[in-house]
């Protein structure tokens, strides 16, 4: 039995998929297609993308079979052919797809991935694609901003208890570990992608114990060369004072009082009271660590205001990539059988033919514009993106370890300049588009309306 993530992965669709898949089926659709998946457009205070999700969805790609109870649920709907049931029966994936390789950094309506293929194969793996990706590639974006705002300080991913699902706390702990965090809370996703892990205690430990100080100490039995104490469970600053005599009875054992954590309450004035305290204690190096209802912006208020933080936990709001829930990303035809295709819904506008993504460096080495053109272009002087990851069904670049995918990602934002970087960004990316791609848009756009836009031959009402 094939699984992926746990499910069949060509069950991982939309019922239309099929429908569409069995008319191509029955009308002997058989011409190559390309689909092209992309993000129209930014949500509010965002500038960038980053990419994320393709191993996940090239590991889909390679398990794609139509499984027995598979096959046996669609006949189940009795709508269905047995024809096209056969022909499930006998599916592989014999396209090509192109793709920008996770961990960089893509802008709107440049091309995350391009799938070319016969046009019932491409179909198919829509709903596929665009969960996949969407996903991994909305957590990767809103990770790379906690990342920025917290100014060089360790970030651990802490949103599992809050993620929608097991899959999805997974996906946050892996796409915030591309782009810079530290580790995760989340044990699986430790052991399935080798993260580092961490933890401290929760307030029910430490009311569990007749007092704090027992809890304290405890802890410290356990694990002397990590300890680390949650501090807010009665009263804070009585609680650090309580830290500063357990690191004392450490010192005397040759050991050390790692850190603290603070979870609630106002976190600038309690940072910066209990670092006083430790520094008064001659404990400079005890780390303060924060957590608690922390994303981007709150980082950046506290660290503006002075906070003496040292390292954070970021949960929900990174988990659900609170501010911006979802991003208005598509997967849209865009040639088939040899002929540009054009989609011309008011907003809903696609580039037309298959594409690549041209970018250029300035003399000192950051990213100065990308250029969208043809895939057949060549424009001397910038990087192609997108990469051929399967040719002809087969798998043509080999997967790769998280460590190189969280290296390409420092590559890429080293490059990125800081403008975009801001929290609140006032100019966007340029992305031009090149004459070649400009010109056949128009000429396609033209000649879909010439055909399409009219009265039927009277059929529609006279106003």
């Amino acid at each position: 039995m094939h699984l992926w993530n746990g499910y069949h992965p060509e069950m991982v669709t939309d019922y239309y998929q099929f429908t569409m898949a069995a008319s191509y089926w029955k009308e002997g659709m058989e011409g190559t297609a390309t689909f092209s998946l992309f993000v129209r457009d930014y949500p509010p205070h965002r500038a960038y993308f980053v990419a994320a999700g393709l191993e996940s969805l090239a590991a889909a790609i390679q398990e794609y079979r139509f499984h027995p109870d598979s096959l046996e649920y669609l006949r189940s709907l009795g709508k269905f052919p047995k024809g096209f049931l056969d022909y499930l029966a006998r599916f592989r994936f014999t396209g090509s797809v192109r793709a920008l390789p996770e961990g960089r950094i893509f802008f709107s309506q440049e091309p995350l991935l391009e799938v070319t293929a016969p046009i019932l194969q491409g179909q198919l793996l829509e709903t596929l694609a665009l969960n996949t990706l969407h996903l991994e590639t909305l957590l990767a974006s809103k990770a790379a901003r906690c990342v920025a705002a917290a100014r060089g300080r360790p970030l651990v991913d802490f949103s599992l208890r809050r993620t929608q699902g097991v899959d999805a706390g997974l996906k946050t702990a892996r796409s915030s570990y591309i782009t810079g965090f530290q580790g995760t809370s989340n044990v699986l996703a430790g052991r399935l992608y080798g993260i580092p892990v961490y933890g401290t205690m929760a307030h029910s430990y430490i009311t569990s114990f007749q007092h704090e100080m027992d809890a304290f100490r405890a802890y410290a039995r356990v694990f002397p060369d990590n300890t680390v104490l949650l501090l807010d469970t009665y009263d804070t600053l009585s609680a650090a004072e309580k830290a500063v005599l357990l690191a004392k009875e450490l010192q005397k054992q040759g050991k050390a009082l790692r850190g603290v954590r603070l979870d609630s309450g106002d976190l600038l004035h309690l940072s910066q009271k209990v670092k006083d305290l430790f520094r008064h204690h001659g404990l400079d190096e005890v780390a303060v660590m924060a957590s608690g209802n922390l994303d981007e912006y709150r980082l950046e208020e506290l660290l503006s205001q002075g906070a003496c933080i040292d390292a954070a936990g970021i949960g929900t709001r990174l988990g659900v990539s609170a501010d911006a829930p979802y991003l208005d990303m598509a997967y849209k035809l865009v040639e088939y059988d040899g002929r540009p295709i054009v989609k011309l819904s008011p907003g809903k506008t696609t580039w037309v033919g298959r594409k690549q993504v041209f970018r250029s460096y300035g003399s000192s080495g950051v990213m100065e514009e990308d250029v969208l053109g043809l895939a057949e272009e060549e424009i001397p002087g910038t990087e192609p993106l997108l990469l051929d990851i399967f040719r002809n069904g087969e798998r043509v670049r080999p997967e790769e370890s998280l460590q190189d995918i969280r290296r390409r990602f420092q590559e890429d934002w080293a490059r990125l300049p800081e403008k975009y970087k801001v929290l609140r960004p006032t100019e966007r990316y340029p992305v031009r588009i090149s004459d070649a791609l400009r010109t056949l848009q128009d000429r396609v756009t033209r000649a879909r309306k010439r055909e399409e836009v009219g009265d039927l031959g009277g059929v529609r009402s006279e106003e």
